[in-house]
């Protein structure tokens, strides 16, 4: 009877453990985010720092997340001349754009998540741009501890409207598309 009921307490306590949330935090200098921006006869793309960024795995699936990007830290990859590069990253912080002085960071809350399979999760999160938040859905691949995303969201809902056909009309091709993808890659660490 005592080594039924110790086999018994075993299977339980197995099972409850790999029922039990796994903490993770960001490695925020391993981890990186990647934008584009169109209009309709070129793209510039660059990068975002992460700031910090902690969720939870339980179940096989993302339970919670909250991630701080540094919106301060918006680099132009594809602009090599200085002064030209140095102009697009002013002008993507001022007010036309995202607002950085007012705005030094923006959110993104995981909200919900389907079961990983095959290594893949649907994920519903809120995106917190200028203040406004928005919800959005994406896929998320998972590598063990690296997870990666392409995140599209629509810049018009945050009130980033230069360029953007939704407030302005006769842009022709100084239109800027209001879908911006960002592609993460996300490296995480237990904690």
């Amino acid at each position: 009877m005592k080594k039924v009921l110790m086999l018994f307490l075993s299977a339980t306590l197995l099972i409850s453990q790999s029922g039990i949330a796994q903490k993770y935090v960001a490695v925020t200098d391993a981890s990186v985010i990647r934008w584009t921006g169109k209009t309709p006869v070129k793209s510039h793309n660059g990068r975002l720092l992460l700031k910090e960024g902690v969720f939870e795995i339980g179940n096989n699936k993302l339970i919670s997340g909250t991630f701080l990007i540094n919106m301060d830290s918006i680099i132009v990859d594809d602009i090599k001349d200085a002064s030209q590069n140095a102009r697009l990253v002013g002008h993507l912080k001022s007010d036309d754009f995202f607002s950085v002085e007012a705005h030094p960071t923006s959110i993104l809350t995981i909200t919900e998540s389907s079961t990983f399979i095959d290594g893949e999760a649907n994920v519903k999160a809120n995106l917190t741009i200028k203040g406004k938040s928005h919800p959005l859905a994406f896929t998320v691949k998972r590598a063990g501890d690296v997870f990666q995303a392409r995140i599209t969201f629509d810049r018009s809902l945050y009130d980033v409207r230069f360029g953007s056909g939704k407030f302005f009309q006769n842009l022709g091709n100084n239109a800027i598309d209001d879908m911006i993808p960002v592609d993460v890659t996300l490296v995480g660490k237990r904690k």
